[in-house]
């Protein structure tokens, strides 16, 4: 996929169930997620998750968001509908994502 000049793309990290597949392989969660700068939406998630099904739900769940605005509706819709074994550390990462982006907003003066 290719990606207007317009976005960015921000990284999210957390540590996962010790029995999930994810820490077994990878000994952390990852989600990146690439942001329309001027609406702050989200157009594209990648995660280190063990199955592209996963990943691919993970997308379907959060595309459209504004990271700014929407992180409580994230987490709600993340608690409703993804119930696998990374579920919290999925909300963590997020959290981590936003954080970072919302420093790097108040860094650039917005």
């Amino acid at each position: 996929m290719q990606y207007n000049k317009n976005t960015l793309y921000i990284t999210g990290i957390s540590r996962s169930n010790s029995v999930d597949p994810i820490t077994i392989m990878y000994n952390s969660f990852f989600i990146g997620i690439i942001i329309e700068e001027e609406t702050n939406k989200i157009v594209d998630i990648t995660s280190n998750t063990i199955s592209n099904a996963t990943t691919e739900f993970i997308k379907s769940i959060l595309v459209g968001y504004n990271l700014v605005k929407d992180l409580d509706s994230m987490i709600q819709e993340i608690q409703h509908r993804f119930l696998g074994t990374a579920q919290k550390a999925l909300i963590v990462a997020l959290k981590d994502a936003h954080n970072k982006y919302i420093i790097e907003l108040k860094r650039k003066g917005r």
